[in-house]
């Protein structure tokens, strides 16, 4: 050993006696620890004396012996290899620290066949983790020991991760120091600064990291992610699309594809682990979230789908809660604002897209319903809402839900419409529509338009105006006529609301014109015709309290959409008597057309609203124009006007506190008197006379049950419901004594009286 030195160590290893060393070593491989250890005593005297150079020799001679060496030999001389790396780590210079983690590589790709059970890495994993955060004064050089630091862990990584008799890297202790000193180093890879030398080790980090995430086998995952989650949270590095939503863009690209889904599970819990943190921190973890559904390519976020969207929704209540508090904790010391609660808002209404988009179909239509579900409903589910929020919180819910719903829905694509609008989720969306908020209504509408165009055809119809010019196919969804009516009756309610403005009637006709492309046949041409002239005759009618936008914005949507149809298939004629109604409004009436109203400042006439008949689109010239061709068959149906049915649907969308559902339940001005009934002799003119008053009636006894619910004391409100439930109470046993009484008996005499069934008291151990 001590001739592979040569005198001045300047001339390097003398190799010829190295080749006499490896040969006597090879053939007498019982040495290789006695050679083994004085190589590591001849090195570590040389440190001691400063003689770095006689080290230098030393560490190449130990390697060579190791690459020479037989795998089944090579035990002998680890023990002393790895002895001697340590003593150079701990030493104080930063060249012995590069020639230890050198040293360490090349024995770390060296394959072993024989396993150990002795050897310990939890000093390398230690100080190589420590190399990562060298803070040397010189940038060079702490780059390079950061380097070093980073190719030493890959190289523990490498020797560990596939021998499960040595260390367990993926334990939480070697983790948590492994994970920060990689994106420590790994930030600079996103910043400008470092990058702009030469050496930076962010790259290294980058590939070292991979690495890592990719050897994660399933139960190592958690293990893995969670020092990124603490290392986010200790530099605060979630605000921003920045490091947050690249690093984990690395995770997601790196880990096996089967096992992403924990990362997002992760993700998650962490969110509901930062409910009470910062606007922003809150919105960085939903925008990582986002991406990293953007990027999980198996087509699932795992077993638990609902959940996933359960708590993104409940980050919505909560910062609803926060938003109107002005704090996001309960104790009121930490303040909040508007604009930054929206933001993460927004951002969880994204985020929602982004997970429904990686769903199958029959998910998303799972997703849709569990929305639907979750949306309150004032006076019928109150409790959803938060206590402290109120209507106001409740109104804005209803907001954020209907945003997220149609997030999930412009990317819903089915070939079956029935199952696109099943009527359990039909029927609760198209109750919104008749909600007295304007941006409830768009947005329920533009819901409805995303589910029923199948085509994307809505894009062109986003203007409505009468020089549209569109060929279309007929389509055989004969299967989806059962909701047309539905959606002809809520089209027709939600044109009269009083605060709907020109989107709204841009959207309802975009609505009908998508219905027309999909359901392109006679029959639902000839119902959408009655729908129109309705509406047209409802704006002539005096009995309807319509300002003058709604009037010239009806007209206005009329016209737009019968232009529309008449181009889908027709007749030329119904398109020249349209033509002809649209050229005449042109001349002496431009605000009952599309370009004038649907626009944000529309020209309205002064005083009332006059319309000649000229203007009006006339039934009996569509009927004559529809005459002799295939609509002609269904032309009987314009003798019958079409006049909606007001159901209780209706009443129920109109609540707006839960005051207005105990209206429907407790009537305290209806008297109950079923001794005296009273009979009229009811016809058509009385049912006439009553539909103009019966919803103004309704009305009218609902705010005054909910008047008296808010003002009156506690005491008077519970005796006037004491007082109801025992007259209730005694006409129920009026009505049992008739059902209960005994049959006479054949002498004339009446039987004794029985008790009755409800007054018998059974045994306990009766069986019945």
């Amino acid at each position: 050993v001590d001739n592979i030195f040569p005198e001045d160590p300047e001339e390097g290893l003398v190799k010829a006696n190295m080749e006499k060393l490896t040969f006597f070593a090879l053939s007498a491989p019982e040495k290789l620890d006695r050679i083994a250890a004085y190589l590591s005593e001849r090195l570590t005297r040389e440190l001691n004396r400063h003689r770095y150079g006689y080290v230098c020799i030393a560490m190449e001679a130990m390697e060579q012996l190791l690459l020479a060496c037989h795998c089944q030999s090579i035990n002998l001389l680890v023990e002393s290899f790895l002895s001697t790396l340590r003593l150079l780590l701990e030493a104080d210079k930063p060249h012995l620290h590069i020639l230890a983690t050198n040293s360490f590589v090349k024995f770390a790709n060296i394959e072993e066949d024989t396993p150990s059970y002795h050897r310990s890495y939890d000093f390398f994993v230690s100080r190589f983790s420590e190399m990562c955060h060298s803070d040397h004064e010189d940038l060079d050089t702490r780059n390079k020991i950061r380097v070093s630091g980073i190719r030493g862990l890959q190289g523990v990584v490498r020797k560990t991760v596939d021998d499960e008799l040595q260390v367990n890297i993926w334990e939480p202790r070697h983790m948590e120091q492994i994970v920060p000193a990689l994106l420590v180093n790994l930030h600079g890879l996103f910043s400008a600064f470092p990058s702009l030398f030469s050496g930076s080790p962010a790259e290294q980090t980058e590939v070292c990291f991979r690495e890592l995430l990719c050897r994660a086998a399933y139960g190592h995952i958690n293990n893995a992610i969670k020092p990124v989650l603490m290392h986010l949270d200790s530099h605060s590095l979630w605000q921003g699309r920045g490091f947050a939503v690249q690093c984990f863009q690395i995770i997601m690209y790196s880990i096996q594809s089967q096992h992403s889904h924990l990362v997002i599970q992760q993700l998650l819990g962490h969110l509901d682990a930062n409910s009470r943190s910062p606007a922003s921190v809150r919105a960085g973890i939903v925008e990582v979230l986002s991406e990293a559904a953007v990027i999980e390519a198996t087509g699932s976020v795992g077993p638990t789908v609902l959940e996933v969207f359960n708590t993104l929704l409940r980050q919505l209540r909560q910062s609803v809660d926060y938003q109107l508090t002005g704090y996001y904790d309960n104790g009121g010391k930490h303040k909040t604002s508007s604009i930054e609660e929206k933001k993460l808002q927004d951002a969880v209404i994204k985020t929602i897209g982004s997970f429904a988009n990686t769903l199958p179909i029959y998910q998303r239509s799972e997703v849709m319903l569990f929305i639907m579900g979750k949306i309150p409903v004032p006076g019928i589910y109150p409790a959803l809402g938060s206590p402290n929020s109120g209507f106001e919180g409740s109104r804005m819910i209803q907001v954020m839900l209907l945003k997220s719903l149609l997030q999930v829905s412009e990317h819903y694509e089915s070939s079956n419409l029935l199952t696109a609008l099943p009527s359990s989720f039909l029927e609760p969306l198209l109750s919104f529509t008749l909600m007295e908020d304007p941006e409830i209504r768009l947005l329920v509408l533009s819901i409805l338009t995303s589910l029923i165009d199948r085509r994307h055809n809505a894009s062109r119809l986003t203007t409505a105006s009468v020089h549209h010019d569109i060929c279309t196919f007929q389509h055989d969804v004969f299967v989806f006529m059962q909701h047309a009516q539905r959606l002809y009756r809520h089209v027709y309610l939600a044109s009269r609301e009083e605060n709907s403005g020109h989107s709204h009637y841009q959207a309802l006709f975009t609505l009908l014109a998508v219905l027309s492309v999909e359901l392109a046949n006679e029959e639902v041409v000839v119902d959408l015709i009655r729908l129109i002239l309705a509406l047209q005759e409802m704006t002539l009618s005096n009995q309807e309290c319509l300002s003058v936008f709604n009037r010239c914005g009806i007209h206005a949507l009329c016209a737009a959409f019968l232009n529309l149809l008449s181009q889908l298939g027709p007749p030329p004629t119904l398109h020249q008597h349209i033509t002809q109604v649209i050229e005449s409004r042109q001349k002496d009436a431009p605000h009952l057309l599309p370009e004038v109203m649907f626009c944000d400042k529309p020209r309205l006439p002064e005083g009332e609203l006059k319309v000649d008949e000229a203007l009006l689109f006339i039934q009996s010239k569509i009927c004559e124009a529809l005459a002799g061709s295939s609509y002609s068959a269904h032309c009987e149906r314009f003798n019958t006007p079409y006049t909606p049915q007001l159901t209780e649907e209706d009443r129920l969308s109109k609540r707006k506190s839960i005051g207005d559902a105990v209206s429907l339940q407790v009537d305290m001005d209806l008297p109950f008197c079923p001794d005296t009934p009273q009979t009229e002799h009811i016809t058509f003119e009385t049912l006439k006379n009553a539909i103009g008053v019966v919803e103004e009636e309704e009305r009218r006894k609902r705010m005054e049950v909910v008047e008296r619910f808010q003002t009156a004391p506690f005491e008077e409100i519970a005796a006037q419901c004491g007082a109801r439930t025992s007259l209730l109470q005694s006409k129920l046993n009026q009505v049992f004594e008739l059902i209960i009484r005994p049959p006479p008996s054949p002498s004339g005499h009446l039987a004794p009286r029985s008790t009755p069934v409800y007054e018998m008291k059974f045994p306990d151990l009766c069986v019945y």
